[in-house]
């Protein structure tokens, strides 16, 4: 499954740590859903995966207030905005600065899908603890497919990630070693005035530059009117549709 290179990744992100909290309103709300499945358990010590500027930290912290917080991002200028009190430490979902069985909960909001997920599963249950429980938010095979729509045909540039099934989540975090695995699916749908400003707000959160065959120059007008021209036959009385086929997943280590 096509993932793009971190040195990407990485720089999509620093560009975007500026205006992602203007933006992530949907992302918020996915983070707020995710904690509220959470159930009530005893933390010690706990690591938010692609913690990205830390808004679940402060919610982590009013949930488990005992608890060390730990922040990981693979964006330093993402850590450089986290606000509340916590270890920030750089670094990739794949190979964690951590030692063995370390943490009571590893939490992840909308980060995994950046990485090969069996190898960001393997590495969050190796460093949970026996019993420490897993929080994680990814996205599914219906996320962006408006974007998808708009360029079909107009440029042989992919606009959106891969993205794995409910099933095949659930299957990798079993044969990553846990249990009680618990996946549930779900759909967030923000709405925009305009093509120009649901491309404004892709790329104000850093998920745009995602694909193979990368664009060195920027599309022409007629590409773009025509890319526009397929977004809008999606219209609603809302506004231009963005999906977010989002994907929860609870397990125990």
């Amino acid at each position: 499954m096509h993932k793009p290179a971190k040195a990407r990744v990485r720089l999509s992100f620093e560009r975007a740590a500026p205006t992602y909290d203007s933006a992530a309103a949907v992302q918020r709300r996915i983070c707020d859903r995710l904690l509220a499945g959470l159930p009530d358990i005893r933390v010690d010590r706990l690591l938010d995966a692609g913690c990205g500027t830390g808004y679940a930290q402060s919610l982590l912290l009013a949930r488990f207030p005992a608890a060390q917080a730990l922040a990981l991002d693979l964006s330093p200028a993402m850590l450089g905005r986290i606000v509340a009190p916590c270890c920030r430490l750089a670094g990739d979902l794949e190979h964690l600065p951590l030692v063995d069985a370390s943490l009571d909960l590893y939490w992840s909001s909308l980060a995994v899908q950046w990485c090969e997920l069996a190898l960001a599963l393997r590495e969050a249950r190796r460093t949970l603890k026996p019993g420490g429980r897993l929080a994680l938010a990814s996205l599914g095979p219906a996320t962006f497919h408006e974007l998808r729509h708009a360029f079909a045909g107009v440029d042989e540039y992919r606009h959106t990630l891969s993205f794995h099934s409910p099933d095949e989540i659930r299957q990798i975090a079993l044969a990553a070693g846990f249990a009680a695995v618990d996946v549930q699916k779900s759909t967030e749908i923000a709405h925009y005035p305009d093509f120009k400003s649901l491309l404004k707000a892709v790329k104000a959160v850093g998920a745009n530059q995602v694909g193979a065959g990368q664009r060195r120059s920027l599309m022409s007008r007629t590409a773009f009117a025509r890319a526009e021209a397929a977004g809008e036959t999606l219209r609603t009385p809302a506004g231009l549709p963005l999906t977010y086929d989002v994907i929860t997943l609870y397990a125990q280590a």
